[in-house]
């Protein structure tokens, strides 16, 4: 079975977020970069897969050649070889082509990627690559079995849980718990430095969409302390100020 993992370099949870003057753009400066959280769910579900029925697990990212260090963890973590599409990921839509094209061509069982990127969320992107490659999509995942051609999978819903059976090739998306993410040993950092990366170029169309400013959000106010016996204070604030009621 040959599954394709797809990554995203987002910045780490703990990033102070700044923009430039214009707030035009992203400021990368002094910015810790890591795997996408969700992806790693994907990740490492993969590998686990590999573990028990055999093949092989590419990792795949659209992104410039400052992701290659994460690129490299995934490696690190399991992964077989990885291919890194030479383009900034600024549309959902354009990195679902790169996806599409470089999955089509490799002929791939399974395509795995994580629910959103913690930077943008757009929970776009697995729809778009089934879409065009014309598979079913399941989205998010929170288990996934194979047997055969077979995938079984579970996903929350409203109230209760979804058991789903779909046949590959497959595009899942995942979000916890599906897996816990691993965590590079030594031997696996060492291997991984001589795992194959191959860097191609973008195929398709432009960018269908742009940012045209980045904000952020406004400064929380101080708190407020309203005593006991003032009740009536406390609901005119949340009326008018916080204007919850």
């Amino acid at each position: 079975m040959k599954i394709l993992v797809c990554i995203s370099n987002v910045p780490d949870t703990t990033t102070k977020i700044t923009f430039s003057p214009d707030g035009k753009a992203f400021n990368t400066a002094g910015v810790q970069f890591v795997i996408n959280p969700y992806d790693e769910y994907a990740l490492t579900r993969a590998i686990e897969l590999k573990e028990a029925l055999g093949g092989s697990v590419t990792v795949l990212n659209v992104g410039e050649a400052d992701a290659e260090p994460n690129i490299r963890k995934a490696l690190a973590i399991g992964a077989d070889d990885a291919i890194r599409v030479n383009l900034k990921p600024t549309d959902a839509f354009l990195v679902s082509q790169q996806i599409a094209h470089y999955a089509q061509e490799g002929g791939y069982d399974l395509i795995l990627m994580g629910r959103e990127s913690i930077d943008y969320n757009g929970f776009q992107v697995h729809g778009m690559v089934g879409e065009l490659l014309g598979i079913p999509t399941i989205a998010p995942a929170i288990k996934l079995d194979v047997n055969g051609s077979t995938a079984t999978l579970e996903r929350e819903i409203e109230g209760g849980k979804e058991i789903i059976e779909a046949t590959l090739p497959l595009v899942v998306s995942a979000q916890q718990p599906m897996s816990e993410p691993r965590i590079p040993n030594m031997r696996g950092i060492m291997t991984a430095r001589t795992k194959p990366l191959k860097v191609v170029e973008p195929v398709g169309q432009e960018a269908k969409t742009s940012v045209q400013n980045y904000e952020l959000p406004p400064a929380k106010s101080g708190v407020k302390m309203i005593a006991a016996e003032n009740a009536g204070d406390l609901i005119k604030l949340l009326r008018n100020e916080a204007k919850v009621l």
